[in-house]
């Protein structure tokens, strides 16, 4: 037998292929963080909370389970792929209800937003879709690829929503972290009229419970503090990154003031300045060495240096002009 062949069923035989095999990484980069790395171990996702009705509210989910869009055209599809056709073709925003469907006027009390189907109006299809793809069961790879879809904004948009009302509460900060500062813009509302980007959403969704007349499952108060804390950490790495940004430019401007200075006086040999003559001293006020960031003086210390800083030239160029004017006096005695 061929030493190659002989080798190569030897770990056949002991497993090795397959372990490896289970333990291939389909994310790629190392970068990605551990909740987004797919194996075959952890494709398939956890369903935290309700198994069957996915945590929605009793009232949109009736809705959904009567509509006609989802009774006679979702109920056929089981795929993953024909759904995302579906979304990018009928989804235009990630309200629960169409607009101006659901009249509340003149209801009271608990039939005013919980009670009866009647008490609702027209279910959004991108609910529809959302229960639609939660019966489906989503994988973890299918679910990332909705995160990160190119194609639609409302393609990521309920992706986002699936992680929030299926994943465990534990888990939703790692699902959202690297979102937390995406600048690409959707408009949830219904009619338009309320864009706001990727991060803001993703924000409200681990801060917030309501969604535009519905709830999001709720968060375990343990988790809900380390998740605000995590937030407060991150504003304080933000300010302190700020902080340094700040007084590197600053620090950079002085340099180019003083280059762009010395650059005006090459050539010309600097003026002998009297002992007692005193320069205007340029620098910032007590309170903004303090308190740099404070606005109070965020605009006023820059003025007042500019202000210094310009009668300490012109005294410069005066003190300059009497020296030359006191050399040229003297110049035709020396001949």
């Amino acid at each position: 037998m061929d030493p190659v062949a002989a080798i190569i069923q030897q770990q056949l035989a002991s497993g090795a292929f397959m372990q490896q095999e289970e333990e291939i990484d389909y994310s790629g980069g190392s970068d990605v963080p551990d909740i987004m790395r797919v194996t075959k171990k952890n494709n398939v996702l956890p369903i935290w909370g309700n198994q069957t009705t996915m945590n929605l509210n009793t009232l949109v989910l009736e809705n959904v389970k009567e509509s006609y869009y989802y009774k006679n055209h979702l109920i056929e599809i089981d795929t993953f792929q024909p759904l995302i056709d579906e979304i990018f073709y009928q989804v235009k925003h990630l309200e629960p209800w169409e607009k101006g469907t659901r009249k509340v006027q003149g209801m009271t009390g608990m039939c005013g937003g919980v009670r009866g189907v009647g008490a609702g109006g027209v279910v959004s299809s991108a609910f529809c879709l959302l229960y639609r793809l939660f019966n489906v069961r989503v994988t973890r790879k299918q679910l990332i690829s909705m995160l990160n879809s190119r194609q639609s904004q409302y393609i990521r948009g309920i992706g986002f929503m699936y992680v929030r009302y299926t994943q465990p509460p534990a888990d939703l900060w790692y699902w959202f972290e690297s979102y937390l500062d995406d600048e690409d813009e959707i408009d949830p509302r219904s009619g338009g009229g309320e864009v706001i980007t990727f991060g803001q959403m993703v924000r409200t969704m681990l801060t917030k419970l309501d969604w535009y007349g519905t709830l999001f499952p709720r968060i375990p108060v343990p988790i809900q503090k380390d998740i605000d804390e995590k937030f407060t950490e991150r504003k304080r790495l933000y300010m302190e990154e700020e902080m340094d940004y700040r007084s590197q430019r600053r620090g950079e401007d002085r340099d180019k003031d003083r280059d762009r200075d010395s650059k005006k006086r090459e050539g010309s040999v600097p003026a002998a300045k009297p002992p007692d003559a005193k320069l205007p001293k340029v620098s910032r006020c007590k309170h903004h060495l303090r308190h740099h960031h404070c606005r109070k003086h965020r605009k006023t210390c820059p003025n007042k240096a500019k202000r210094l800083r310009k009668e300490r030239d012109e005294a410069e160029k005066k003190l300059t002009l009497e020296s030359e004017a006191k050399e040229n006096g003297s110049a035709p005695m020396e001949n």
